[in-house]
Formats: C-alpha cells, structure tokens, sequence
C-alpha cells in the first residue's frame, strides 16, 4: 500500500501547526544558521523524537551548504535521515560526493544517508541510480523533481505535465529495472519536491517509495492558488525562503489547510 510519510515545508509562523499535517520535519540547514526561531523549533524537535529528516540545501542556494555545518547540525540535530550532497544535473561530481560521504555514515549510527541522483539524460540517470545502489551501497535513494531532462521521457504539450510525467516514467522505469518493489528488496525511494501535485497518485502500487517532501500546497496557498479536484496546472512561483519570516495574518490560512487537505486527497495519501 503506498502510505508514505509526507512533509510540506512551511514558513516560521505555520512551524507548530505543521505537527498536525505532517508525518516528518523536513529541514533546511543554512536556515538553521540564518533564523533562530527555525534553529530553535529543530531543536526541540530533535529532543521531541520526531523524525526529521535534514536536506543539503542544494535546491535552495545552488550549491550545498557547507560541510562544515553541515557536519555540525548532523552532530547536534542527530536526524532520521541526511540527504548528502549532491550537485544540479552532474552525475560525476554527485558519485564523487556520495562516495566522500557515505565513509562518514558510519559516524552518525543514528542518521541514514540518502543519495540523490543527478544526471544529464535518462541513460545517465540510470547509471547514476545503479552506482548509488549497487557500487556506493546506499539504501535510500532520492529522486528530484526538476531535471530538465525529464521534458524529454513525455510528449505532453504541457511543459509542467511533461516534466510530471517525465519523473513518473523515470521512476516506473528505476522500479522495474531494479525490481525495488519486490518484498524482498531493501531499498527506498525519497522523492524531491514536484512539478505538479497530483503527480502523487501515479505511485499507488509502489511500496518502496517511503517519503515525500514538498511546499506545493503551501506555497500555492500563499500564491493565491486553490487547488482543484485534479490538482493544479501551474507551480508556485514563490520559494520558501522568500517567505520564511511572513506573518500569520499575511496568510490565507484556510486555503492552505484547504490545499493541504486536497493534497492527500487527489493522491490518495
């Protein structure tokens, strides 16, 4: 049964309240140094038990954060997971990163490490996926949403349902190649973000996909966007850190909780 474990990025005043929709903290670490409110809600959340699972924050400045805070909030956050690394569409330079850090899990008895795969096209999709499973040993495996490649897997006219679709096809594909939904097999799935959110519900049947991270509904919701019974046609162009530190009566509340709803809803979460 899919049932993974779902998080939506959120800004500072909805931190508390995003206990009550979602199932894992996902963090953010140059924001850890940048705001102490954040600093301090991961903070607790770390002595609460919740899960948390701490990205690199490529998405967000371009380039990871630095390691070496990135090695100073693993030792004090101690998260679920760490998503190591990785480099925007450059399989060689990612490979090289994963390598480096995965020799480093075995400090962090208490943190799994998860890869991302970057690439260039499909092919090198693949062979990044494999080098990550099979020579690197990771057995979580993140997959991002944007990669302009994946236009290319999908003839939608859409240009943002072609690069929905194309993530779903990559990933349909990394499923049956690798057979990651036998019962046997030991490796999860994280997927990055996402174009559209009812992109979603085209994993029903797929067990090794574990968790989900992305700010969709909320950012729609502050764009002034109301999801609809299918989901959306267009992404939010707001990012998270350009709102991090709005107000509460900046927001329209309810069509966020109303978008976050929906969001479970039209993937059937």
């Amino acid at each position: 049964m899919f049932k993974p474990k779902v998080s939506h990025e959120v800004p500072l005043c909805l931190l508390e309240r995003s206990k009550q929709f979602n199932n894992y903290d996902y963090c953010l670490p140059h924001l850890l140094d940048q705001n102490e409110e954040y600093k301090e809600y991961f903070l607790q959340s770390s002595k609460e038990s919740r899960y948390i699972i701490m990205d690199n924050s490529l998405h967000e400045l371009g380039t990871p954060y630095s390691e070496d805070r990135l090695l100073y909030w693993l030792e004090k956050l101690q998260p679920d997971e760490f998503i190591v690394p990785d480099h925007w569409q450059d399989k060689d330079k990612t490979l090289k990163s994963a390598d480096e850090w995965i020799q480093k899990e075995y400090d962090y008895p208490n943190t799994k490490f998860v890869a991302v795969v970057q690439a260039n096209d499909f092919s090198e999709g693949l062979e990044c996926f494999n080098t990550l499973k099979n020579l690197l040993g990771y057995k979580k495996i993140a997959i991002s949403y944007g990669a302009s490649w994946y236009n290319d897997l999908s003839t939608h006219p859409d240009p943002n349902y072609a690069k929905m679709h194309g993530r779903v096809s990559f990933v349909r594909t990394l499923v049956d190649d690798f057979l990651l939904n036998e019962p046997w097999q030991d490796v999860e799935l994280h997927l990055l973000g996402c174009q559209l959110p009812q992109e979603f519900g085209y994993y029903h049947h797929l067990n090794c996909i574990s968790t989900i991270d992305t700010s969709n509904p909320i950012l729609a919701g502050i764009d002034n966007m109301p999801y609809q019974n299918y989901g959306l046609t267009l992404k939010p162009k707001t990012r998270i850190d350009d709102i991090i530190d709005i107000h509460l009566y900046d927001l329209n509340l309810a069509l966020i909780l109303n978008n976050v709803d929906l969001f479970r809803k039209i993937n059937n979460i």
